[in-house]
């Protein structure tokens, strides 16, 4: 494919490279003479790792060239990518100036083409960006998003030191579009490296680099808090974390990264308060693991804010144990969004198979004799009973026989703390605690259309920046 890429740094640089290399005709654009003289000259543009001989051997093969034509860029070439800076400001906002300008000089060289142009972004961007840009591209161009240009998404995991081998070599390639059209042909792109290729929607793929970074980032100083803790015990903290990175079930896993509902139980509680006394004992500042029972008592905020819309409805409860398969009331995030609703006034009922007042023994025995009392007067005996009384059906554990019911019901709203399914998106009155609806529906709900810009309409320079 004719591919052009806007910006030489250090993105732009490793993906005209390798996009070279996998035999694509590939043409650099930037303001700086410098770098298009480089790149012209067979030389790259940064130090990294294998790229200057890529970069070598695709001028020899006549692959690549660069220029400071925006305009001459997109005329020849069907997909173009962006690849400048988006640096961060002092308060932390991104400064997408470079990439608005890009969006601007694309518009006017839109002006002159005919056919079909797709635009991929490369660059860190914040969700919502893509649309602001193709709002531009249509006011200065004239034309229309998904008639006469796409845009998509296809954010970069590329280290320093490494890019060439994290080029070839992804844990995954993400595309993000409204356009499959777009989203299939820059797919193509990627189909020989070894790693899936996902295709979502622009925002889903927009957000991506952030969570992996600060998750990155949360790893780095879980591990360090986690090491300071075992120093001063006089312990070995890599073999602690060794062993920790060992189980590929729970630790290193997806089983437990799933936005929902709190959590709540004797372990976690109890084991994460021990830790964080330890810490304390011996002097020690752990911020991050101290943070995480705040966290999740905002999420129950959240819950109980959520359910406080609907306050003057019959508020019917399924699941009061801190997860399905088990009667354990401790710590159980639902007991401390009932009483909290119950002393709001709410009228509420109860249903959780696993709590049967006549048949209980031991610590859940005592736990509501003691603890809760008031609850027991709530519990109902059937899911039937709790949608025939109630207005409002809210989800707190994931049992089969809530999901099996609640698929014919269509005259009730349902708050989902669980995700019950992806068949439950789409549903009316239907809303989770961490998601809403159908995602897709959602997203071109929201598309900006025939968006007003106070941008000047003529050409301007794309800015230099590092990248």
């Amino acid at each position: 494919m004719r591919i052009s890429i806007f910006g030489l740094g250090y993105v732009g640089c490793v993906s005209l490279g390798c996009l070279a290399k996998n035999s694509h005709q590939v043409i650099g654009v930037d303001v700086n003479a410098t770098k298009v003289d480089q790149i012209n000259s067979g030389k790259a543009t940064i130090i990294e790792k294998d790229i200057a001989e890529i970069i070598a051997e695709q001028h020899k093969l006549n692959r690549i060239s660069a220029t400071t034509s925006l305009n001459e860029a997109i005329l020849n070439s069907e997909i173009s990518i962006v690849a400048v800076g988006t640096p961060s400001s002092k308060n932390g906002h991104l400064n997408l100036q470079y990439i608005f300008n890009v969006a601007e000089q694309i518009g006017v060289a839109l002006l002159e083409k005919e056919s079909f142009h797709i635009i991929v972004i490369r660059s860190t961007i914040m969700p919502g960006t893509c649309d602001e840009f193709a709002s531009i591209v249509e006011e200065i161009s004239g034309k229309e998003r998904n008639k006469h240009f796409a845009i998509v998404d296809n954010p970069e995991f590329l280290r320093e030191g490494t890019a060439v081998h994290d080029y070839f070599n992804p844990p995954l390639t993400l595309i993000g579009s409204d356009n499959k059209e777009a989203a299939d042909k820059v797919s193509i792109l990627y189909q020989n490296l070894p790693a899936e290729i996902i295709i979502t929607n622009l925002k889903v793929a927009e957000i991506m680099k952030y969570v992996n970074n600060t998750f990155h980032a949360l790893k780095i100083s879980f591990g360090n808090e986690i090491g300071n803790i075992c120093t001063e015990l006089n312990i070995d903290s890599h073999e602690v974390m060794n062993i920790f990175c060992k189980d590929k079930q729970l630790n290193i896993s997806p089983y437990y990264f799933k936005p929902g509902f709190a959590y709540g139980g004797s372990c976690l509680p109890k084991d994460l308060k021990g830790l964080q006394t330890l810490a304390h004992d011996l002097y020690l500042d752990t911020p991050i693991i101290n943070s995480i029972g705040k966290t999740n008592d905002l999420q129950i905020d959240r819950a109980v804010n959520l359910i406080l819309q609907h306050w003057n409805k019959k508020l019917g409860f399924l699941g009061l144990s801190f997860k399905a398969g088990t009667d354990d009331l401790r710590n159980s995030p639902a007991v401390t969004v009932i009483e909290r609703l119950i002393g709001k006034g709410c009228d509420i009922s109860i249903y959780d198979k696993n709590i049967n007042l006549s048949l209980l023994t031991g610590t859940n025995k005592e736990f509501i004799d003691q603890k809760i009392p008031h609850l027991s007067s709530l519990l109902v005996n059937s899911t039937e009973e709790i949608i025939e009384k109630c207005d409002v059906i809210i989800v707190n554990n994931k049992e089969n026989e809530f999901t099996e019911i609640l698929n014919n019901v269509n005259n009730k709203i349902i708050i989902d703390m669980v995700r019950l399914g992806e068949n439950f998106l789409g549903k009316q009155n239907y809303t989770g605690i961490n998601w809403a609806m159908d995602f897709s529906e959602a997203y071109d709900k929201q598309m900006p259309k025939n968006r007003i810009s106070s941008r000047v309409k003529s050409p301007v320079i794309l800015t230099n920046t590092p990248r």
